[in-house]
């Protein structure tokens, strides 16, 4: 099981910004590798703190783990899957400021090549309420920007690979040091050297790629999962970006979803409710069949259990809930209307409902606790 990312981090979820962002500087600063070198427990401590930091410093991506947990982040989300799929160049290319001048990239003892990180792509993918249900794998084609084959790169001579210059400042206070992205390279730190003619200035070419996505049971409207390392790449020695998976739902014909429940609007006949009847209902993977007792009220809600959506955090499905409506004519013949002119004196057809039977209101009350 994961470990809780505030957990990881030392902080309690009322956390703000700037506590956030010093307790993973401390983390990071304690686990980094050119502090520990060769130790992999420290490594792995540096990932899992910067897969916190990178989840709760987000204020959608925090929104999204307090409700969700680590499923909204698992499968296809979060560093694809957990930690291991962001490696250290990856932490650098995004963290690195954070870490002050103390430290370099890893594995250069404080000076080490910088690898630059190519653009994320996104989509928008489609999904029946089936397919949430279930969990589905798609496949979808997307345009990448790769490197064409035959280009060659070299080391930028303007920050010697670093993808940033360094800049001191006279200033009141003393000589102050900052560090900005190399003008030449982008912050690549590498410029082309041999380019092919099928190539861009940079060395690149639009190529289409299908990609697998794997989508979890239970996601929502709105929700963005990330594939890693399926975005554009960069030029030369580089980490390509990800691809950003932004869930939409396909309104279903019969069924109104409503978190992990399910609605279904029941329209049963005035003679069906009074001698009771089977009924075949729509239910998200096929119909079920219920039985109404005999005297059955318009209004009543039946709740089955387990027939709704799967929790993304794994913690079982909602429910269906039936909702019966008694239909009522409004043509009648001559002996119907008959029948029902003669039933208004009929003690059998006085209304007079039980104490057991819950209000409207009461109703509305259940249906969303």
């Amino acid at each position: 099981m994961k470990k809780d990312f505030y957990e990881i981090l030392g902080i309690s979820k009322g956390a703000d910004a700037a506590e956030i962002k010093k307790a993973y500087r401390k983390s990071a600063l304690k686990y980094h590798p050119d502090k520990n070198p060769g130790d992999k427990e420290a490594e792995e401590n540096f990932k899992l703190a910067a897969e916190a930091y990178e989840v709760l410093s987000d204020p959608n991506k925090k929104a999204k783990y307090d409700q969700y947990g680590h499923q909204a982040f698992d499968g296809s989300g979060g560093f694809g899957g957990g930690h291991g799929g962001m490696n250290m160049d990856d932490i650098f290319s995004q963290f690195g400021d954070i870490f002050g001048g103390g430290f370099g990239g890893f594995g250069g003892g404080g000076g080490g090549p910088r690898r630059a990180k190519g653009s994320n792509l996104r989509i928008k993918v489609k999904l029946t309420l089936e397919e949430i249900a279930n969990g589905v794998e798609k496949k979808v084609k997307v345009k990448r920007k790769v490197q064409a084959k035959g280009a060659t790169y070299k080391t930028c001579t303007t920050c010697n690979g670093q993808g940033q210059v360094m800049r001191v400042t006279n200033t009141i206070l003393g000589r102050m040091q900052s560090a900005s992205t190399c003008p030449t390279c982008g912050g690549s730190g590498q410029i082309l050297d041999k380019k092919p003619s099928e190539a861009d200035a940079q060395g690149m070419v639009v190529e289409d790629e299908t990609v697998s996505i794997k989508i979890p049971a239970g996601v929502v409207d709105g929700m963005q999962l990330k594939v890693s390392n399926k975005g554009n790449d960069a030029p030369g020695n580089s980490i390509p970006g990800d691809l950003i998976v932004a869930i939409e739902e396909l309104e279903h014909e019969f069924l109104k979803r409503e978190g992990e429940n399910v609605h279904f609007d029941l329209y049963i006949s005035f003679p069906e409710a009074v001698l009771g009847v089977s009924k075949d209902i729509e239910a998200i993977n096929g119909k079920v069949r219920i039985k109404l007792e005999e005297g059955i009220q318009s209004g009543k809600i039946l709740r089955l259990k387990g027939k709704g959506i799967p929790s993304i955090n794994g913690y079982g499905s909602g429910d269906l809930l039936v909702h019966v409506n008694v239909w009522t004519p409004k043509t009648l013949n001559k002996e119907q209307k008959q029948f029902f002119e003669n039933a208004l004196t009929d003690e059998h057809f006085v209304p007079n409902p039980e104490k057991s039977e819950k209000s409207f209101f009461e109703k509305v009350k259940d249906m969303f606790s």
